[in-house]
């Protein structure tokens, strides 16, 4: 098979060019994104990491001003080098991992009903922008996200791998807490967009473990409730720090399931 080039993600038809239309968002548009702000935003001053409040001041959003991707986008090509691809919403796991390798963070512009301000099935330009962007500003976080994106690509055609690589994504990137200064703070941006989660998640109700590879990637994830149980680092160069072992365990795990399949076949 002949190798893709890096940045085959770009010319691939699925991509459709795609950028926000800022002019189209409407009255409603805003007082979702106010409403959501201001909710969410009360909560994390005592329970956010520093990179995320150090990050959502450098991007400089508000809760007057739906996340312009143009502003956020020359934000971080002065800090990280990375940028705001505009999709449609859930995109392919090559697309999506494929786009992160190329330091192009996939998120949607369209934002919830009023009517859904309590449940959303598919993250909308809220989650995307107000939980994740922030943290892209930080070079060790968006180092890990971008390695863990090549290591699933290298490994893309097989489902299984997949799984496991989206368990790391999900305890980390999505469900990660951190500690600083000897407090649990929060920095996976699923918990940073939900002031329900961002109170459990801190509690003393769910499970609290030190940042583990090999556990990590035997632990299914739930999607639509809490998580029972929350994985802890002590800093963002421990995440970086980590990929090798991820790369090595996850070749581990696959050998041992490919044999188990030979066996019984």
């Amino acid at each position: 098979m002949i190798a893709k080039p890096n940045d085959w993600v770009f010319s691939d038809p699925r991509l459709k060019e795609m950028k926000q239309e800022y002019e189209a968002y409407t009255e409603e548009d805003f007082k979702v994104w106010k409403i959501l702000f201001e909710r969410q935003i009360v909560n994390l001053p005592d329970a956010a990491t520093k990179a995320y409040l150090e990050g959502i001041k450098e991007i400089n959003f508000s809760s007057d001003r739906i996340a312009d991707f143009e502003e956020v986008n020359q934000k971080l090509a002065n800090t990280t080098g990375w940028a705001i691809q505009v999709v449609p919403g859930l995109i392919d796991d090559d697309l999506f991992f494929g786009l992160m390798f190329n330091k192009r963070f996939p998120s949607s512009t369209w934002l919830r009903k009023m009517e859904q301000l309590d449940y959303l099935e598919e993250p909308d330009m809220f989650h995307d922008a107000f939980a994740h962007m922030p943290m892209l500003t930080n070079q060790h976080y968006v180092d890990f996200l971008q390695q863990l994106s090549g290591i699933a690509l290298k490994h893309i055609d097989n489902k299984m791998a997949i799984e496991l690589i989206s368990r790391i994504y999900w305890f980390t990137i999505e469900f990660g807490l951190i500690r600083e200064e000897g407090e649990l703070k929060i920095y996976g941006a699923g918990i940073l967009s939900s002031a329900g989660e961002t109170k459990f998640s801190l509690s003393e109700e769910p499970a609290h473990y030190q940042y583990d590879v090999r556990k990590i990637l035997n632990t299914p994830y739930w999607k639509n409730k809490f998580q029972d149980k929350y994985f802890i680092i002590e800093s963002y160069e421990q995440l970086f720090a980590s990929l090798p072992e991820i790369e090595s365990v996850l070749e581990e795990m696959l050998e041992e399931l490919t044999n188990k399949e030979q066996k019984i076949n």
